[in-house]
Parts: structure tokens; sequence; C-alpha cells
């Protein structure tokens, strides 16, 4: 993985005109990292604006203060996960906000930092932790769960045909030393890849996502965190959701659709009689994806999209 510029975020305008921003607003970046997508909402709202961030990453929040810090908006940063949206508001006796933003990409300078454990280009430590007070690391997974357990996250989160034989080669390997480091896995996995398919990109990639996945618990948790955000949004406010594989994007696109046509009648009934009703209409028909020449700039655009949807009055 090639070192990126920090600051670069993916779909930025595209985001940024998606949110439809009031200047006098109340916005929420569910997922702050290294602030970019911030940066351009505050320099769009006014003294009575305000940001919410929130990212479970203490250093991720430390950056962003220092960078938004001259912005003359209300900024209110928030250390925790953004499932836990509901309550946030709730503390800060905010009932509804204006729109909500998820980036749902590993920030930079988090894959730049080898001793996060993201990596498979770096060395570092088995981690992979988003929420470094978390106990539960990418090391755990792979000396302790079971070849089939393995085997299961590698082609569930990962989508990785080869799951098989890398969850036998990891758990052959760890029979006569553990796994400690990011590369001596890459290593691993590289081995268990037949040579002819090494030449599509990194072996270690679906793997690595696949543990981080798991590690964070991120498929688990995303459906519900988006299903909140939607709840807590003013009528005529926005939720932007940028996704980096299929899984999520799936998972997103179902949600939305759920949400803007939650009918369950029959398709004969001539009229609807369940009595649910959308709670949003979609602003996005189909994923928003990075230019060319984004992708040009920034490699990790290239699997980025972005769905957006409107709250409408329930």
């Amino acid at each position: 993985m090639e070192s990126r510029d920090e600051h670069i975020s993916v779909l930025l305008n595209e985001t940024i005109s998606a949110l439809n921003i009031k200047e006098n607003g109340c916005y929420v970046d569910c997922t702050l990292g290294g602030g970019g997508h911030s940066e351009q909402i505050v320099r769009r709202l006014s003294p009575e604006g305000c940001l919410i961030g929130i990212d479970q990453d203490d250093y991720a929040i430390s950056r962003a203060e220092e960078r938004l810090a001259s912005y003359p908006c209300k900024k209110i940063f928030v250390r925790d996960n953004f499932i836990h949206l509901p309550a946030v508001l709730d503390r800060l006796e905010v009932p509804s906000v204006d729109g909500v933003i998820f980036d749902l990409g590993v920030s930079s300078f988090q894959f730049d930092q080898a001793e996060r454990g993201f990596s498979y280009h770096h060395d570092g430590p088995l981690d992979m932790r988003m929420d470094r007070q978390r106990t539960k690391t990418a090391a755990d997974v792979v000396n302790h769960y079971s070849e089939s357990e393995i085997k299961k996250i590698i082609y569930d989160y990962g989508e990785d045909k080869m799951a098989g034989r890398i969850a036998k080669a990891i758990v052959s390997r760890r029979k006569t030393r553990p796994f400690t480091r990011t590369l001596d896995l890459a290593d691993v996995i590289r081995s268990a890849y037949p040579e002819k398919y090494r030449r599509k990109g990194h072996p270690a990639k679906k793997t690595f996502q696949a543990l981080r996945i798991e590690v964070n618990d991120e498929l688990k948790i995303l459906m519900q965190a988006v299903k909140n955000a939607i709840l807590r949004t003013k009528p005529g406010g926005r939720v932007c959701v940028i996704t980096f594989h299929s899984l999520e994007d799936r998972q997103i696109k179902r949600l939305f659709n759920e949400q803007a046509d939650p009918c369950i009648c029959p398709p004969e009934f001539p009229v609807c009689v369940c009595g649910r009703k959308p709670t949003v209409k979609k602003v996005t028909r189909k994923p928003i994806v990075p230019s060319a020449e984004e992708v040009q700039h920034n490699r990790r655009a290239r699997s980025a999209k972005l769905r957006v949807v409107e709250r409408i009055s329930s």
C-alpha cells in the first residue's frame, strides 16, 4: 500500500454537495478520521452552525481538533463508536440534526502507521483495532479461532475464494509459532495463493480486510448505526454513506431500499394495507463513484461508492 496524503478525502466534493449544507445547521461526521470531510463542512457553517465529530481513535480526534480549530462554528468532538449516535446526541441535548456522513474506509494515517497493524506492506504488530481500548486484536483471531471460523471470516468478509487454503495455512503455521507481525501473516497468505492468482493485487488484501472487519465488528453494527442516523435526521436532511467494498455497499443499498419502500404487502394487493411508511427518499438511484482523475491521484478511491438518502416526514 502506497503512502497517501492524510488530508485527501475520498469523494469529497460529491459528498459535501450531496449533504446540501445549511450555514446554521448541525451536522455529524460519524467517521471523523483525518477531518477532511469535516473541514469542508465547517467551512460552510456560520458561527451558529455546529459540527459533531465522532471517532473511536483518540489520535484522530486530537488531529481533527487541531485542524479545525480556526473555524468559528461550534465544534464538538466525541470519542465513541458511531453505533452510539443516539446516546451521543441525547447527552448533547440535540434532538435531531441536518445531516450525517459515514466514510467507512480506514483513514490513511491509520494505514500508514505500521504500529496499528492494518497494512500488509508495512511490518507491525497484528493489531487492527480502530478503538485501541478494545481487547480483541487480529493476532487473537488468527492464533485462537478454529480453522473453520477463520475460513468463514475470510470468505464472508473478504469474499476470497481461497479462504479454505488460507485458513489451512494459517492454522498449520501457528502450530509451530504464533502470529505476532503483519508481514509474517502476509507471507503465509501469499504462500497459500496459487502463483497464477498473485498477479491480481496483493494476496493478503482480502484477508486483512476480513480480519479488520472481524476485530472491529464493523458489519454487525453498520446497519443499526445508519438506521439510527436516519431516525435522528430532520426531514429534508441528508445521510451520506461512502463504502469501500461490496459487502458494505450491498448492506447500505438494501437498507436504503427498505427505508424508501418499506411496504411488505403482496404485489397483487391494489393498495398498501401493512401501514409501513417510507422514512427516506433516495437522492442517488445508483451509487456515485470517483472520477478517473480522482482515482489517478488517490488509489484508495478506486472501490469507493457514495449513496445518499434524504429524510422525509413519516
